[in-house]
């Protein structure tokens, strides 16, 4: 039986208040909800605030470069399909400095859950404005206003084919530790784009901010009605709808389309070294 204190306490380097201590709770209770014990989950993490969540738990870990944690999290899947893989990482790391990354996950459909602490600026690095601040919002790096519109992450990944997007707020731990086993269970990639304060840095978009906006998704909601769902990822400012907003496994995940995967893990499968060295001679 696994239990949420099996992922270990560690001593952290967040702001009092920050919203990373809600969504590191409810990462563990998903992870203890879905059986899944430390030995059994990888993280994957860039660079910044968010990324750092992982060390903070009894876990695998690979911690990256600044964006580039979906690559990595693609090839270790793909090796070790029997691993939890989990990519986690802020909103500047994902949509900034990785967001072909994120595009390109999207469209192969890798067998993986990417949890986005989502604060809307960049903490780690002193907060300058991030992929999702909102036009016009200032900042010290900004002094006269954001001047692009803000990415919107849910819109985008349901645009690409997105079997699992969500949206969570640390506000409410119960329904964030359900979305998140719930995008764990899921077979292809699962976004939750996790809504956080950031107490040092974002005055604005602050826990109250959020408290006032965000609302569940109603019990009669379908996640299963595509154009439904973009209304309610479209959907931000005086309300901001919070829960899965769309789930179906109508697409392959990628490693459907690699037979000699299904046959066993890649890891556990004999290399030719023979055959390596006679197609290298190849380029000579």
């Amino acid at each position: 039986m696994v239990s949420s204190q099996d992922f270990g306490e560690f001593e952290t380097a967040w702001c009092p208040g920050c919203g990373n201590f809600a969504i590191l709770e409810a990462v563990k209770r998903a992870l203890a909800d879905s059986g899944t014990a430390p030995h059994q989950a990888l993280f994957v993490s860039g660079i910044g605030q968010a990324a750092k969540s992982p060390h903070c738990m009894r876990c695998n870990l690979f911690n990256g470069l600044h964006g580039r944690a979906l690559p990595v999290a693609t090839g270790a899947k793909l090796a070790h399909p029997d691993l939890r893989v989990v990519v986690q990482s802020g909103d500047g790391c994902t949509y900034g400095e990785g967001g072909n990354h994120f595009l390109a996950a999207l469209r192969r459909n890798i067998d993986l859950t990417l949890l986005v602490h989502d604060n809307q600026i960049y903490g780690l690095t002193k907060g300058q404005a991030s992929p999702t601040s909102s036009a016009g919002h200032v900042t010290k790096a900004q002094p006269r206003g954001m001047p692009s519109d803000p990415f919107p992450p849910t819109a985008v990944a349901l645009t690409m084919g997105a079997g699992f997007v969500a949206r969570g707020f640390t506000g409410m731990p119960d329904l964030l530790a359900e979305t998140i086993r719930e995008a764990m269970a899921h077979t292809g990639i699962a976004l939750v784009d996790v809504l956080q304060q950031c107490v040092s840095f974002n005055r604005v978009n602050t826990f109250a901010w959020y408290k006032q906006r965000c609302y569940e998704l109603e019990a009669d909601y379908d996640p299963g009605d595509w154009h439904a769902a973009m209304q309610r990822c479209l959907e931000w400012g005086d309300s901001i709808p919070v829960g899965v907003l769309y789930k179906s496994e109508h697409r392959r995940p990628l490693r459907s389309y690699y037979p000699f995967l299904e046959k066993e893990p890649l890891y556990a499968q004999k290399r030719d070294l023979d055959s390596v060295e006679r197609i290298m001679r190849e380029f000579e």
